[in-house]
């Protein structure tokens, strides 16, 4: 590589060329952190390593929005070979000067695969993926990685939240585990690794006239502003939750263990029905006021550690139609994970006679090994803003809050995204995936009202 002039990084690209090529990577902090020359660095860094072996690709939406991304490819790789790298822009490629290639191309319906379809790539760069509503056509891409022996494959997808694929990418790639930390990815089968970056911590642009130019591009919706300045992925313009619930404040890693018996946790099942709808359980633990795994929790705060949603693949709105007896048998292997008593709160609904075989829901929960006491959940505004309050508290000192385990995968597809109820703004509109908020809501309340006898359990 002739070096013809300084390559300079802001920190978070400096963290970004850290991560092993064995790891995939998700760029999603907010706009303004410099991912593209993330990108651009990470692309040239490949060319290098494996020369004629490397076949790069980048891809956009549209072609339009290649355009940005080509001018940061010809300022970086001509500072670094000068003329020796050839661009071709009938043609979108770039050929470096030891043989490496890199194209930059257009994804926007299935016809387009085309294009791609039976061509091989050693590095697959999405950029924007939250243009995207639907992934499929982004995994279709993923059969495109064929490289040789001892030449890693690798896929890079880069994105801010508000944009249309917002959801499918939070639950995919942000709520999986704590950032810059590996997870296994299901559908993929790779580990990845989540790369946020924001504005504030690019020390190679000016920050105070870029705010500026974030607050003027959206006046009227602070919503959007906050995922756009914050890169927070909690954020959904309209949601019930949207002031209050945030990743950084309210996401914990996931728990390894629980707290022994003796050290003054209570922790206990809550749990709200469904059959034709999902049904979510959680497993809710209440602090002493004490340490767990690295964080302090002050005393009155809950943690949700782990949970059961029982809803069909890819579709969060519908039920996997099981009667009791089966949601009661997926709730004691639940319980056996994490070695307690099924033993909890739930909606006051399933006490009600309605004609259930047993008389009760909850009488044939208990039939089935599976107790639960009424939630006593008062009336829903008392509830939500019992939960708004805990949410906007976490992490405060000496103030309660609600944790959330970001292995909770159900509660973060679902819950940032509850919205308001139009005709009465303090509700949530009960048409939306508002399932694991219920179940949140049941356990928080069991705080307030005296109803729950704390569960027993041993190890």
């Amino acid at each position: 590589m002739v070096a013809n002039e300084e390559l300079s990084l802001n920190p978070f690209q400096e963290n970004l060329m850290t991560i092993p090529e064995s790891f995939d990577v998700f760029l999603g902090g907010g706009r303004g952190g410099g991912k593209s020359y993330g990108l651009a660095y990470l692309a040239l860094r490949h060319a290098e390593q494996y020369g004629v072996k490397a076949r790069i690709l980048y891809l956009r939406k549209t072609y339009k929005g290649l355009s940005d991304f080509e001018l940061v490819t010809r300022e970086l790789f001509g500072k670094v070979y000068g003329t020796e790298a050839k661009y071709n822009a009938a043609e979108h490629v770039w050929r470096f000067p030891n043989g490496a290639y890199m194209e930059l191309g257009q994804l926007e319906t299935a016809s387009d695969y085309t294009k791609y379809q039976g061509r091989s790539f050693t590095l697959l760069m999405i950029d924007e993926a939250g243009q995207f509503a639907d992934p499929s056509l982004l995994d279709m891409m993923r059969s495109n990685l064929r490289g040789a022996n001892k030449i890693p494959i690798r896929t890079v997808i880069a994105a801010n939240p508000g944009g249309p694929g917002h959801h499918w990418i939070a639950k995919r790639y942000v709520f999986q585990t704590a950032p810059w930390t590996p997870f296994y990815e299901v559908k993929s089968k790779r580990e990845w690794v989540y790369a946020p970056s924001t504005f504030d911590g690019n020390n190679q642009i000016d920050r105070e006239q870029y705010l500026d130019q974030l607050e003027s591009s959206c006046p009227d919706d602070p919503e959007l502003l906050r995922a756009w300045r914050d890169g927070d992925w909690t954020v959904i313009r309209g949601a019930y939750f949207a002031e209050c619930l945030s990743e950084e404040r309210n996401a914990v890693p996931p728990w390894k263990t629980l707290p022994a018996p003796d050290e003054g946790w209570h922790v206990f099942l809550t749990h709200d029905f469904g059959s034709a709808a999902p049904s979510v359980t959680y497993v809710l633990a209440k602090s002493p006021g004490a340490e767990w795994e690295g964080r302090f929790y002050t005393r009155g705060s809950f943690v949700l550690v782990d949970e059961l949603a029982t809803h069909k693949p890819n579709n969060l709105a519908v039920g996997m139609g099981w009667n009791v007896d089966q949601t009661a048998s997926a709730i004691r292997e639940l319980c056996a994970k994490w070695d307690i008593d099924a033993d909890g709160v739930a909606d006051d609904a399933i006490f009600a006679r309605t004609g259930a075989s047993a008389g009760s829901i909850a009488e044939e929960f208990q039939r089935a090994g599976v107790h639960f006491t009424r939630a006593g959940k008062a009336d829903r505004i008392t509830g939500w803003q019992t939960m708004k309050r805990l949410l906007a508290n976490a992490g405060k000192p000496d103030i309660a809050g609600l944790f959330i385990s970001r292995s909770c995968a159900y509660f973060w597809a679902t819950v940032p995204y509850v919205a308001r109820d139009e005709r009465r703004a303090e509700d949530v509109d009960t048409s939306s995936q508002d399932h694991g908020a219920d179940a949140c809501r049941y356990g928080i309340l069991a705080r307030e009202y005296a109803h729950h006898v704390p569960v027993k359990w041993q190890r």
